[in-house]
């Protein structure tokens, strides 16, 4: 084993896995440090990948060649394409994962990685020598240089664990928090915080009764995440259920609030809005009478059950009372109870947009270490991180994304200009390109990338090439095929009003009830898109009916990325604009965005200050 390597990954969860997988794979030396080797890649929540926005990221993992989307394929055992029922741009895959089987594929995958080394302790601070780091050291007393450093630390920093009055060290349950790093950072000049996050009770499924609950099984049709051939899509799926809380449970759950950690002020960290527990549930929302509980197997062959919805960190006697008051659970096992968790966590501010920290080089943060929650943001902040630090020690240019190009670039984008005061997570909501950054074109926006850089392989390169290639022929043969209304009133849906004269094929895809399908009924239409590729065949679909908004988009995004070429000196002095507010000045002087672009995405910063800034450089 070395002792220097040119990538230290530190923690291995999904930020760690991602970061090391990726360094290693274009060629760095990479140590993959872990508290625990029984646990890389745990899902420590729900047992469940993607979701509204957090789907689309993992196509975008994906599609740079990153693990989430292929480790998710081959273990998954349901999945469902959300908002169906919206515009394509709204359509999230999810995937129900088998816990033990996600873990095992990606220790297995990362195993066989020969430039990926494995180091099982904890690590309690950094070497660092001239504001620059080295390395770091290990509570057994290892040391081990490194040109880069990617901590990935998740909630193990001081961690601390609450049920009811009860609290106790931990990074997870069962297993030993971790201290040192931000004692160490702190005294460097590092801006620390502490967040809060919680999970749900898991609970024997033979005690359930699933006759008093709505069965949810997977979407069929042959969905999957990955764009690689080298995953298929599930021959068979797993179901999941739905049940309800009710007043009797509300009730119980009210006994335990003079005792819960959230309440009597035990927990000084923020936890996540679009997450609540639900003893923050029922009361923010005390008009309603039940909120929904998702009922979801955690494998295919185990009996334990994740009780989505149901986060809590109350005494367990109270969460066990009030659980056998829902529909189904009346004779419910704990398996373990439901916790919160606080940790320590790094304003994202003090990053520099390819997650290098701007106080010490060659330090990287990535994960909830940076305020954000969720196994995707943390995956694809691993993924850049990995990525950054592999092209620093090769004397490379850094890779980054825009706003308008993924929302891995609106995650990141975010963290680092606004910063966060309680766990950030992903929604489409937060991309104004999202016409544009859809699920099912990641691998077009990004493949082409990842493969520049050596992540993606040659092989999604040439099948994207051939995707876009029968896309571009479809698109062609539809413009300029000519239909009557004979040839078509059969096979439109009746819901369509029918066309009165002859026009090209395409523009019927234009109506919102129609899609291509329909067309594919016409003979000599389905004669020619008979030997495409499904994707290929959903790709031009898709562009002929948003080109307009896409275009729309494309502009909007050109015009915005202009300010990204105005570049800002490190050492430029804010203080001397006396016609900028001088809000914006501090908030300028404290963030030192790198381009013009970045400044105009800061709180507090407005259009007024940034014309000025315009004419100070000579725009």
């Amino acid at each position: 084993m070395n002792t220097k390597y040119d990538v230290i990954v530190v923690g291995a969860g999904h930020a760690g896995c991602e970061a090391a997988h990726a360094a290693a794979t274009m060629g760095c030396s990479v140590l993959l440090i872990t508290m625990n080797m029984e646990t890389i890649a745990k899902m420590s929540c729900n047992p469940a990948m993607g979701g509204v926005a957090k789907g689309q990221i993992i196509r975008e993992i994906d599609a740079l060649g990153g693990m989430s989307g292929i480790i998710t394929d081959k273990t998954m055992i349901q999945f469902r394409m959300l908002n169906r029922s919206k515009g394509v741009a709204m359509w999230s895959p999810r995937a129900q994962s088998d816990r033990w089987r996600f873990a095992e594929e990606w220790r297995l995958t990362l195993e066989k990685n020969r430039n990926i080394d494995f180091f099982q302790d904890s690590v309690h601070s950094l070497i660092i020598d001239n504001q620059q780091i080295k390395g770091v050291n290990t509570t057994m007393g290892m040391s081990f240089e490194g040109s880069t450093v990617v901590l990935t630390t998740g909630t193990f920093l001081n961690g601390l664990i609450h049920i009811g009055r009860k609290n106790f060290g931990g990074g997870r349950m069962g297993e030993h928090a971790s201290g040192g790093i931000t004692e160490q950072l702190l005294t460097l000049g590092f801006t620390t915080g502490r967040m809060k996050t919680g999970t749900p009770p898991r609970v024997d499924g033979r005690s359930l009764d699933y006759s008093k609950m709505e069965e949810q099984p997977g979407d069929e049709g042959d969905f999957k995440f990955s764009y690689s051939s080298d995953t298929q899509p599930l021959s068979k799926q797993r179901s999941c259920y739905i049940t309800y809380t009710n007043d009797q449970v509300h009730d119980v759950l009210r006994e335990g609030f003079i005792d819960s950690p959230m309440y009597n002020g035990s927990i000084t960290g923020l936890g996540p809005r679009y997450c609540p527990s639900i003893e923050d549930k029922i009361n923010r929302f005390a008009e309603r009478n039940r909120h929904q509980i998702f009922v979801e197997p955690e494998g295919w062959d185990t009996v334990e059950v994740y009780v989505n919805g149901f986060s809590t960190s109350l005494p367990d006697d109270i969460q066990l009372r009030a659980l056998r008051l829902i529909p189904g659970f009346e004779n419910a096992k704990i398996f373990r109870p439901g916790y919160a968790i606080e940790y320590d966590f790094f304003q994202p501010t003090q990053l520099n947009n390819t997650l290098e920290t701007k106080l010490m080089p060659g330090l990287y943060f990535a994960g909830q270490i940076n305020g954000t929650t969720g196994y995707e943001e943390a995956a694809c902040q691993g993924l850049m991180a990995g990525i950054n630090a592999a092209l620093k020690t090769q004397g490379k240019d850094p890779f980054v994304l825009g706003r308008h190009e993924a929302y891995i670039g609106v995650l990141i984008d975010d963290l680092i200009n606004k910063g966060t005061e309680e766990p950030y997570r992903m929604f489409t909501s937060r991309a104004e390109y999202r016409i544009s950054l859809r699920q099912d074109n990641a691998d077009q926006r990004l493949t082409p990338l990842g493969y520049a850089i050596g992540l993606a392989g040659e092989d999604r390169m040439k099948q994207l090439e051939q995707t876009n290639l029968e896309s571009d022929q479809i698109i062609d043969f539809l413009s300029k095929t000519n239909i009557t209304p004979l040839e078509v009133t059969d096979y439109l849906p009746s819901t369509v009003a029918p066309i009165s004269e002859k026009q090209r094929a395409h523009k019927l895809l234009l109506r919102p009830q129609v899609e291509l399908e329909h067309l594919e009924n016409i003979p000599h239409i389905g004669e020619f898109l008979s030997s495409f590729e499904t994707l290929s065949k959903e790709r031009a679909s898709t562009y002929i009916k948003y080109k307009t908004y896409i275009d729309k988009e494309v502009e909007l995004a050109d015009k915005m990325h202009r300010l990204e070429d105005i570049i800002i000196p490190d050492s430029f002095d804010y203080m001397k604009l006396n016609s900028v507010s001088m809000e914006a000045r501090e908030k300028l002087s404290k963030i030192r965005p790198q381009t013009l672009g970045q400044a105009s995405r800061i709180s507090g910063v407005n259009p007024a200050d940034i014309q000025v800034l315009l004419v100070y450089f000579g725009r």
